[in-house]
């Protein structure tokens, strides 16, 4: 018998419930509903209910009960049989049994047969849970029930009567449980599984907040009603645990306290401190259940209800309690051990779910963190990013992109993927992306950068690995500078709306050792695109990557078109069509995208100009910027231009051995740039009144806009920027 069917065709403990042979409404998730004592007792049906076959030694069924087990103890067999036969014509439709030497039971009649005698008791240990009705026989019409004698009506379902059944729904429950990855899906899994298998209503507390690993909780033990099951409406008759204190609403969640703070000492705190179930009618129970419901419910009375605690690993996390109608078979001693198994499944699953969402939320943070929050703004070209984490299974990665500014208002743009899914591979990208701009800030060219990454890669570890593209865009002479570490090659989108996928020397990927990179130096003309992506855009289970890097260049093409061949398309629209071509459905890895629009910077707006180290060299700077700032029409700036560009150069000259480089940009500020080959960076420092020097750059530092200074392989650059009117 497939044991997964259990759960998936609930059945009743008892007989089968009214409503049962329609189809069942889904479960509201919380609205298990609860009767008070009173309400119970005036139920229509509850005066009715079957008399429960009893165990050896039971005293409550009374003395017409006891007559048929004497006969049968003083060896009347004989008798029984001709009683049974007598009875056929009670109008039962019962059929003459066989010989009581076959060893079968005979069926116990209904409360309309005074004369017929009462059934074996059933063996201690056998439990009365319920089975699913297509994997049992077929019953003959007006057949009855072996435990209380009532007729069952025809395809109705059968109560199990064997340990077996036990144990099939326990696995089929367990196994629905484990199926859960998240908290919710695990309690889903709870509730689902149990209503109306082994209860008809179920509740499930959990400590809030809920603790993680080996975190100690502090403060006050709070319990917080997480999720609430009951038997569909459809199925939920007068029998059932309406509530009486309010029509509307009518669900458990609106009628019970949703925060239970646990007294220390108190009984509720007793029962969660001795971890095994106990039945609502225990001395215990009966304390513990009104503090955690409120003292305006309380549950049915008798064994129809068990408080079960959930223990994680190291601690109580939890409480479920479930319940079951007035006209259902009440919960036996071996349900405990139902109920025990139910909520350690549970509650190891929660806590194994409050742990994997912490790892996944520190990973995706650290991450996130790991990324710049925003983009610059370089002279000469605009920027735009995207990134995607991947699916839920798989939502952390290594992904990354930067732009780092370089001096002589060059952009360095860096896109890379760390081999793995994992908090590790997080960790190492945030390294890789830290060493890369230190690297970037040594004006090393792309090669060499490659480079000390491999080396960097090496000591993190043997098998850390990572794919780099590593580009330096110059918009002063329109060209672009690129080296790869394996890493898939850019798409270089055109004025003309022609998309162009780079011819880039693959290289080897960042932490194999021992590998030459290779940089090659291409046109990068004003108006056109340069797209650096990762692998996740262009690659899947679906489709290979030079698959998915022809489908990129196709799309963005048919993008350019849209605006015609002399406008460009915009740069966000752009990321977001590039990102329409994944489609629906989960992502086996992240995504990082970085896209640079060339602008540059036209020839006319740029002064350059050598001056030798001596002593007449600031005041030609001085003259020199003088003309280009009346060739510009700047002539408003000619004052601090000339002031600044002459404390600059002073200081170069002092100190440089080879010719000092004087640089102007006009765009949409004014930036001057003086070079030479003095590795020290200048450092603003406070004047004293006796001295005769150390005041340029605090000049500098109250009229330039922004100033800097980067150290190159060759010096370093001093830099100032001025606003235009």
């Amino acid at each position: 018998m497939d044991s997964t069917r259990v759960t998936e065709y609930p059945t009743s403990h008892e007989r089968r419930q009214p409503g049962a042979g329609r189809p069942p409404a889904p479960a509201d998730p919380r609205g298990a509903l609860l009767r008070t004592p009173e309400q119970s007792s005036s139920l229509p049906g509850a005066s009715a209910l079957p008399v429960q076959s009893a165990r050896t030694g039971d005293a409550s069924q009374g003395p017409a009960a006891a007559t048929p087990c004497s006969r049968r103890a003083t060896g009347q067999v004989s008798a029984d049989v001709d009683m049974t036969s007598s009875s056929g014509s009670s109008g039962t439709g019962a059929s003459t049994p066989p010989p009581a030497s076959s060893g079968s039971e005979h069926s116990q009649p209904s409360a309309t047969e005074p004369d017929a005698h009462r059934p074996r008791p059933a063996p201690e240990g056998i439990p009365a849970q319920p089975a699913a009705e297509q994997d049992r026989p077929p019953r003959a019409p007006g057949a009855k029930e072996r435990r209380t004698g009532q007729t069952l009506p025809q395809g109705g379902p059968m109560p199990m009567r064997r340990d077996g059944d036990r144990l099939r729904f326990v696995g089929a429950a367990t196994r629905r449980i484990a199926r859960g990855i998240d908290l919710d899906e695990i309690v889903m899994g709870l509730c689902r599984a149990t209503v109306p298998t082994f209860s008809d209503a179920i509740l499930v507390y959990l400590r809030d907040p809920l603790p993680v690993g080996d975190e100690r909780p502090t403060g006050p033990l709070v319990l917080r009603l997480r999720r609430t099951d009951r038997i569909p409406e459809e199925r939920d008759t007068d029998g059932g645990f309406m509530p009486a204190l309010r029509p509307e609403p009518s669900e458990l969640s609106a009628m019970t306290a949703e925060l239970c703070e646990v007294r220390p000492g108190g009984a509720l705190a007793e029962v969660l401190r001795g971890v095994r179930p106990v039945f609502a009618d225990a001395p215990a129970a009966r304390a513990a259940l009104p503090e955690l419901l409120g003292d305006d419910l309380v549950v049915p009375g008798g064994q129809r209800a068990i408080l079960a605690p959930l223990r994680g690993r190291r601690r109580v996390i939890g409480a479920a309690l479930f319940l079951r109608r007035p006209e259902r078979l009440a919960f036996e001693a071996d349900d405990l051990l139902v109920a025990a198994q139910l909520a350690t499944h549970s509650a190891l699953g929660i806590d194994k779910a409050v742990l994997y969402g912490r790892e996944a939320y520190i990973a995706d943070e650290l991450q996130r963190t790991m990324l710049p929050e925003t983009l610059p703004r370089p002279t000469g070209v605009r920027l735009a990013s995207r990134y995607l984490p991947a699916a839920e299974t798989a939502r952390v990665g290594g992904d990354w992109y930067d732009a780092i500014p370089l001096p002589g208002s060059r952009v360095a743009l860096v896109v890379g993927d760390v081999m793995g899914h994992s908090m590790t591979s997080a960790a190492i990208m945030g390294q890789l992306r830290t060493t890369a701009q230190t690297l970037a800030g040594l004006d090393l060219p792309p090669q060499e950068v490659l480079h000390h990454l491999d080396e960097q890669a090496q000591r993190l570890g043997t098998d850390r690995m990572a794919t780099c593209l590593y580009a330096v865009y110059d918009p002063v002479s329109h060209r672009i500078t690129i080296a790869n570490a394996g890493h898939p090659p850019p798409v270089l989108l055109h004025l003309g709306g022609r998309a162009e996928v780079l011819r880039v020397p693959p290289g080897a990927p960042i932490g194999v050792g021992g590998v030459d990179f290779e940089a090659v130096e291409l046109d990068a003309p004003a108006g056109a695109t340069l797209l650096l992506y990762t692998d996740g855009l262009v690659e899947s289970r679906l489709r290979d990557v030079w698959t998915g890097i022809e489908q990129l260049r196709e799309r963005l093409a048919a993008t350019a078109q849209l605006t015609g061949p002399d406008h460009p398309p915009p740069l966000e629209a752009l990321c977001d069509e590039v990102l329409d071509m994944l489609g629906p459905g989960d992502r086996d890895d992240d995504i990082a995208l970085l896209a640079a629009r060339f602008d540059g910077i036209a020839p006319s707006d740029v002064a350059y100009w050598f001056l030798e180290p001596e002593d007449a060299a600031p005041g030609r700077a001085r003259k020199l910027a003088r003309r280009a700032l009346s060739r510009w029409g700047l002539e408003e700036l000619t004052d601090s231009v000339e002031l600044l560009v002459s404390e600059v150069v002073t200081n170069a000259v002092r100190y440089a051995s080879r010719p000092v480089t004087l640089r102007l940009l006009r765009t949409d500020v004014l930036r001057c740039e003086v070079g030479d080959d003095v590795p020290q960076l200048p450092r603003l420092r406070q004047a004293r009144a006796t001295d005769e020097g150390g005041r340029g750059l605090y000049l500098v530092n109250r009229l330039a806009r922004r100033w800097g200074a980067t150290r190159l392989s060759t010096g370093k650059v001093v830099w100032f920027e001025l606003n235009r009117g």
